[in-house]
């Protein structure tokens, strides 16, 4: 018999908890080894045990799952976090990921299939549910610009050249454009006409 997998799971509620552990309870290679009621007393498990798996509910009081995470890895980059959800926009899940969790999984996965997952957490493996995935293909995350890329498409948008943009804001042509080909690059656009009516579907920009 190898080396059990020490879990701490993360949630308010307290029938979930109960929950979890009696499912990991009948697996012989999974122990529990702490439970937490909110994100602080998951941080401080974390720190006091050392688990080989956390399983962080997304939305609890006091510190939410993707708070807890970023501490916790702040603390320890090793940690393996798998979120659990019963929902949330696809922006919350990919603010999980993008803190580092191990993956995100739905609290209504099968038994056999949520044990799978930490499991395959615990070796370093990346765990999406299917649900997931095909929520976060629905809605694929905004373009990002930063406010001088949008004061430079916004004066590109009013039909400024180069070199009016230019003038009016103090950098040098290819600074100019330098922006330009930015702004292009995370919007997926080929012209400046494109560029614009992007940023006006994402809300990016106001004229």
């Amino acid at each position: 018999m190898g080396t059990k997998l020490k879990i701490i799971i993360a949630d308010d509620h307290q029938i979930v908890r109960m929950g979890l552990a009696s499912i990991f309870g009948k697996k012989s290679d999974i122990s529990v080894i702490g439970e937490a009621r909110n994100g602080i007393e998951a941080v401080k498990l974390a720190r006091e045990l050392k688990p080989d798996v956390i399983l962080m509910d997304l939305m609890m009081p006091k510190k939410n799952g993707v708070q807890a995470t970023l501490e916790i890895l702040a603390e320890n980059p090793d940690a393996k976090i798998l979120i659990l959800t019963t929902f949330g926009t696809a922006d919350e899940v990919r603010q999980a990921l993008d803190a580092g969790a191990a993956g995100v999984i739905v609290k209504d996965t099968l038994h056999e299939q949520l044990i799978a997952a930490v499991r395959n957490a615990a070796a370093g493996k990346r765990v999406v549910s299917n649900e997931i995935q095909s929520h976060l293909d629905a809605y694929p995350p905004k373009p990002v610009l930063s406010p001088r890329q949008i004061e430079v498409l916004a004066h590109a948008a009013k039909g400024m050249t180069t070199k009016e943009i230019s003038d009016i804001m103090g950098i040098g042509a290819d600074g100019v454009n330098a922006h330009l080909r930015v702004i292009f690059s995370r919007l997926g656009a080929a012209s400046r006409t494109e560029a614009v009516s992007i940023a006006l579907q994402n809300h990016l920009l106001k004229i």
